[in-house]
């Protein structure tokens, strides 16, 4: 096979990839913003009805807290038979009679208190897994985004080696050139092809696992335009995401609570009963009451109560420790978006116009005889280095962008029936 038939071949094969790549696109796909893909997956959370079913029992639990202990109606029956005297039924006695607990230490409000917290427990974990699901999501897009940018990357690299081919080919058939130096440009183009190949399995791949949290098609496509917005590093990260700290503030006060409750436990409670007694001997009826208390001898609760202050302790470490923790990680993450923003514009405006000047002037210069095709290879992967470069610095930008907007708890309002944390 000639080198120009190769080369036809080469042209046919990029542009029945890019047609191949774009049609299905055209016909079917739809922009698909990011608010759109976490919304999507918001609505498709799996773990939906797990919090339904917990918040249903912890409400159940309140519900149950507040309730009083049951009373109790007993029959005792006295002298109903033995020896002597008491071997018949005449002297036989039975007493009917009511009795109830009386709880002490305010146990009953204690109870309920802790079961109230439980519920905003239950509703601000949820909140902040789902917050978690939207980081997940996020970085999914951004994946999604830099892979597309990669295949374009990749396309245009072929498209480069293509040229550089078909120019040496030209300069073999004048015997300008040895016939390695051709065969040397058809390797480069075989791998540009396989590079792209790999590109788009990846970029395929990559949609795919963000469809798949909502089990959709891949029928959308992102933006260009959003993998170079850079206002992420002019833009104030704002304070630590709400969530969090109403989180960390309830498991706060669910520790107090369970303090509470433990004190309730140390106070004893006494047990009242009034019933009707008939005595058989005299067909007679009398009244009686009685009651009883535990003695607090041996167990005061101590161990428990001890436990639950700890355990309260380090919730309010948590709870300071943790709005500490997180500003630090915002301020760094700032940081690192304004290197990046900053590395990827000085990028554009420094490098890649020198790097495009470069190619373009050796290419001219190989045509004329002033350079070799290891120069026009230097000059056009010298041009790959710095957009491949500049495309890392853009996804590590968007990188720290999803992990700030976790931390900020910035998309907070797309959680379905979310509530005004207070």
């Amino acid at each position: 096979m000639s080198r120009s038939i190769r080369r036809r071949l080469a042209r046919s094969w990029l542009l029945a990839s890019a047609i191949a790549v774009a049609l299905p696109l055209a016909a079917q796909a739809q922009s698909l913003p990011l608010d759109q893909a976490l919304s999507r997956a918001a609505q498709a959370d799996p773990t939906r009805p797990a919090f339904e079913a917990r918040l249903k029992a912890a409400e159940a639990g309140a519900q149950q807290a507040s309730v009083r202990t049951n009373p109790v109606v007993g029959v005792e029956l006295e002298d109903l038979t033995g020896t002597g005297p008491y071997s018949l039924v005449d002297r036989a006695q039975a007493t009917v009679y009511y009795q109830q607990s009386l709880e002490r230490g305010g146990k009953r409000q204690a109870r309920t208190a802790l079961a109230r917290t439980e519920i905003d427990l239950v509703r601000l974990r949820h909140q902040t897994k789902m917050l978690d699901l939207f980081q997940e999501v996020e970085l999914a897009w951004v994946e999604a985004l830099t892979a597309e940018a990669r295949v374009r990357l990749a396309r245009n690299r072929l498209e480069m080696t293509a040229r550089a081919q078909g120019e040496v080919d030209r300069r073999v058939k004048a015997a300008r050139d040895p016939l390695f130096a051709g065969a040397r440009a058809d390797a480069q183009v075989a791998e540009a092809k396989i590079a792209l190949s790999q590109a788009q399995i990846t970029a395929d791949t990559a949609r795919r696992t963000l469809a798949g949290y909502w089990s959709g098609g891949v029928d959308f496509e992102i933006e260009p335009a959003a993998l170079e917005d850079t206002s992420a590093a002019q833009d104030i990260a704002g304070e630590v995401s709400s969530v969090d700290l109403a989180l960390l503030d309830a498991e706060r006060q669910t520790a107090t609570a369970r303090v509470r409750v433990e004190e309730t436990k140390a106070f004893q409670d006494p047990t009242w009963r009034a019933g009707l007694r008939y005595l058989n001997e005299g067909r007679d009826m009398a009244f009686v009451v009685g009651g009883s208390i535990p003695l607090a001898r041996y167990d005061t609760n101590r161990g428990a109560i001890e436990r639950a202050q700890a355990e309260r302790t380090a919730a309010d470490a948590d709870l300071l420790t943790g709005k500490v923790l997180r500003e630090r990680q915002i301020a760094r993450l700032q940081a690192d978006l304004t290197a990046r923003a900053s590395e990827a514009r000085r990028i554009e405006a420094e490098v890649l116009p020198a790097a495009e000047r470069t190619v373009t002037l050796v290419r001219e210069g190989f045509n004329r005889g002033g350079f070799s095709y290891i120069d026009v290879i230097e000059a056009q992967k010298v041009l790959i280095d710095a957009r491949s470069r500049r495309l890392d610095a853009l996804k590590a930008l968007h990188t720290d962008r999803a992990l700030l907007a976790r931390l900020t708890g910035r998309h907070v309002a797309l959680i379905p029936n979310s509530e005004t944390v207070r």
